[in-house]
């Protein structure tokens, strides 16, 4: 079976502040984990794999110039805006028509493997989309603003969204040109789709595919590049 003509997006445009106040500063897409920047660790996975033909990362507009040595000539660097959204829709905007799947993946997940990778890519079909996730496993409880548990919800169906998230380009950038001309907020890329009208599938994510967001991920994704998880 021949593989779609695929693109990966990477929102790389948010400040990060709450992994730099505990670093030392630094937005966390450029720190390094085990001496590479996080940054060229989530995108390595789809420079590796043969389907995808584009790259585009989103930064931020005053990291452009100089634009960073280690994204090579494969990379298109376009500057990301204010919201993760505005990010990935800016990113959408470079990618060629030609693609046909485009995967989203955040880039402060750096240990992607190329197994999720082929889940995903291998479950998007021509009218849905698919993303990594992960069943809840931990017992949830919904809580009041005084820190009162008022109910403890059923975990039954309930999955814990990871990226990449991939969908038919023309499908996603659609979804995305409408949630930015009314407003829309929205937590991930799936949601915009399912809000548009479309359908999402889940495939099976990975457990250390985690996203570096506060300083003491950091340690564990040392921990886990150390073990040969990445």
């Amino acid at each position: 079976m021949t593989s779609p003509r695929a693109a990966a997006v990477v929102p790389a445009g948010g400040a990060g502040r709450r992994l730099a106040a505990g670093a030392g500063g630094g937005r966390k897409q450029f720190l390094e984990l085990a001496g590479e920047p996080i940054l060229l660790r989530a995108i390595r996975p789809f420079l590796d794999h043969p389907a995808f033909e584009w790259v585009v990362v989103a930064l931020p507009a005053d990291a452009l110039d100089p634009r960073p040595s280690y994204l090579d000539e494969r990379v298109t660097v376009v500057a990301g805006g204010a919201t993760r959204s505005a990010s990935v829709l800016a990113g959408l905007e470079a990618v060629p028509e030609a693609a046909e799947v485009v995967l989203i993946h955040d880039g402060a997940r750096p240990l992607l493997t190329r197994e999720v990778v082929d889940r995903v890519l291998g479950a998007v079909t021509a009218d849905a989309g698919a993303i990594a996730a992960l069943p809840v496993a931990d017992t949830l409880k919904r809580v009041d603003e005084d820190g009162v548990i008022g109910a403890t919800v059923d975990r039954a169906g309930l999955w814990r969204a990871q990226t990449p998230q991939g969908f038919p380009r023309a499908l996603l950038t659609r979804a995305y040109r409408r949630a930015a001309e009314e407003g829309w907020t929205v937590t991930d890329d799936a949601a915009v789709v399912e809000r548009a009208g479309g359908r999402v599938r889940v495939v099976e994510g990975d457990a250390r595919n985690l996203k570096i967001t506060r300083p003491d991920d950091l340690p564990v994704a040392e921990m886990l590049v150390r073990s040969g998880a990445s």
